[in-house]
């Protein structure tokens, strides 16, 4: 097989999603309903008919490999759609046996079997376990094969759903990207400003002082806490990780924990940024990149 110099590139994918399918077989309508929120892990809940208990594990193993993570709810629903799959029939033994039973305690007791009470002993009589059943209690390979595709057909839903509302969210996240380095660009200036701002500074305070100083020393110690105070290598390290998280977003999959921690490392050098600003132009450009730093990390945990 030739090398695919341009490999299929993966969808980033909400946790947010909803998926639904309908399938109808010659007796039952099957409604399979799937809803998602986000999660650290997966959390799947499954409400159906108890006809379809028997198919619960297999459920949730298709649901596990298409969801892999989140809070989800999944509804089953059948609707009978022919009197065939209503049809009952009524178990005459069972029925004989329960009926004498009651007789005999209703005479043993002195109580008479007045028409009333027929009505009473036959209503209860047929409430008895197992006396009345379905005739369509067993699960037809036709209806099965409905249920399995039904829920294959609500999870693919499901999924496509992900991946639309995971391609506004990305995009989204990019935008606060591109916002955060034209903040740290828009700094430049406020720093190339501050370091003469801060040596007149201390220069008008020793001025106050009426004190003798040694020029060349203070200019040694002037340089010293100005290096101190130099956010080039953070301004460096953010633009690292800002390119790191495109790249991730561009082409993996399950990105949502990887951008989480790419998304500390930013804040890591945001924050350190300004504690070494000493500018309030730059606080505010900080305090701003801050704001985009924490709605990424909001939109980041609805990302499988």
């Amino acid at each position: 097989m030739p090398f695919d110099s341009n490999p299929k590139k993966e969808m980033i994918k909400s946790m947010t999603g909803f998926g639904k399918s309908e399938i109808a077989t010659s007796e039952r309508k099957i409604t399979v309903e799937t809803r998602s929120l986000n999660g650290k892990q997966l959390d799947l809940s499954v409400k159906l008919p108890a006809r379809y208990r028997q198919f619960e594990y297999e459920i949730r193993n298709r649901a596990a490999k298409v969801l892999q993570r989140g809070k989800v709810d999944m509804f089953i629903t059948v609707e009978n759609t022919s009197a065939k799959a209503t049809a009952t029939s009524v178990n005459a033994e069972l029925f004989g046996f329960y009926a004498k039973e009651l007789q005999g305690l209703m005479e043993s007791n002195g109580m008479s079997l007045s028409g009333d009470v027929n009505a009473a002993i036959l209503s209860s009589v047929m409430r008895m376990p197992d006396v009345v059943s379905s005739e369509a209690d067993a699960v037809s390979e036709e209806e099965s094969a409905a249920l399995l595709k039904a829920v294959d057909e609500a999870l693919a839903a499901h999924d496509q759903f992900r991946i639309q509302e995971g391609g506004v969210l990305i995009a989204d996240l990019l935008h606060r990207v591109d916002l955060i380095q034209s903040y740290k660009q828009s700094v430049i200036p406020f720093e190339e400003r501050r370091t003469g701002v801060i040596r007149q500074r201390i220069l008008d305070q020793l001025s106050q002082l009426a004190v003798n100083y040694d020029a060349n020393r203070l200019e040694q110690e002037m340089i010293f806490y100005l290096e101190k105070l130099d956010i080039t290598e953070e301004k460096v390290r953010l633009d690292k990780h800002c390119d790191y998280f495109r790249e991730v977003a561009a082409g993996e999959e399950n990105v949502g924990r990887k951008l989480g921690f790419v998304a500390q490392e930013m804040g890591r050098e945001i924050n350190t940024m300004g504690s070494k600003a000493n500018d309030s132009d730059i606080q505010i450009l900080v305090v701003k990149m801050k704001d985009e730093l924490e709605k990424i990390k909001e939109q980041v945990l609805n990302i499988l």
